[in-house]
Parts: C-alpha cells; sequence; structure tokens
C-alpha cells in the first residue's frame, strides 16, 4: 500500500510528497476509507488527451483522470493530471497554481471515495468537499512559492 508519484513527459511538480501523502491518508479516513495503492501521473495536456480518447473515448483536454481499482473502504487507482491544464485553470478561476493542483490532487481522491460531480448539484458537493479537504493541509503548503 503506497501512495507513488510519477512524471510523463513533463517536469515533476515541486510537491512535498510526504505531506500530501499523510494529508491524502487523512482526507480518505475522513469518508470512512483508507488509502491503498495510489499513483499520480503528472502530464501535459498532449498525454491526457491521448489517454482520455484512448480508454475513455473522449476526445478533450481535462484537468485529471482518475482509474478506480478500489475494494472495500481501501481506496486505490491511478490519477492522471494534466500540469498544462491545471494552470489553465489557476488563470481561468484566478486561483494559485499551487492551491489549484492540490484541489486537483485530492479532486481524485474524493472521487475514489465515492463523491461524484457530473450529476444535478454534484459539482456543488465536490467542490464543498475539496474546500473541505484543502483546509486540512498545512497552511505553508498553500502558500509556498
Amino acid at each position: 500500500m503506497a501512495i507513488s508519484y510519477f512524471a510523463e513527459d513533463i517536469k515533476s511538480p515541486d510537491i512535498k510528497k510526504r505531506t500530501i501523502s499523510s494529508w491524502i491518508k487523512s482526507v480518505a479516513e475522513t469518508y470512512g476509507k483508507r488509502a491503498g495503492d495510489i499513483s499520480y501521473i503528472f502530464c501535459s495536456d498532449e498525454k491526457i488527451l491521448e489517454v482520455n480518447r484512448q480508454y475513455l473515448q473522449h476526445d478533450y483536454y481535462t484537468d485529471i483522470i482518475t482509474f478506480d481499482y478500489t475494494a472495500g473502504n481501501v481506496i486505490s487507482g491511478d490519477l492522471f493530471i494534466s500540469l498544462d491544464t491545471v494552470r489553465t485553470n489557476a488563470e481561468k478561476f484566478n486561483t494559485p497554481y499551487v492551491e489549484e493542483l492540490h484541489r486537483t490532487i485530492i479532486h481524485g481522491i474524493l472521487h475514489l471515495c465515492g463523491i461524484n460531480d457530473k450529476g444535478p448539484g454534484e459539482r456543488e458537493i465536490m467542490e464543498a468537499n475539496e474546500n473541505k479537504a484543502l483546509a486540512m493541509l498545512p497552511p505553508e503548503i498553500l502558500t509556498a512559492k
């Protein structure tokens, strides 16, 4: 059971992996879940588009694709995050990049915990849960440059 971080076709983001892994485990516990094998694959827009087309038959860019391998209360999955789209979203929503990156990191975990964002009213529920999770991060993480 491990949380792993990889970069494919881009430079890995400057994140505090130990702190982030502890945070992920704490967030999962608030939903009665345990972190299993979770892999983050940070990539470019081109790579996430390729994954979206190949595995989901979607022809568009996105910030995160979550492949869910959860069994019972042990959450596991592969989470592809496009750092290009995270940066674009940070600009679009006038949010610091580091905050948008951590929001995206936890967004995938929330999916693994069973929270959806595609149906009516679900986006607002997801956003409230993202905000609650971000509040659990040590403040210096979101203020880092």
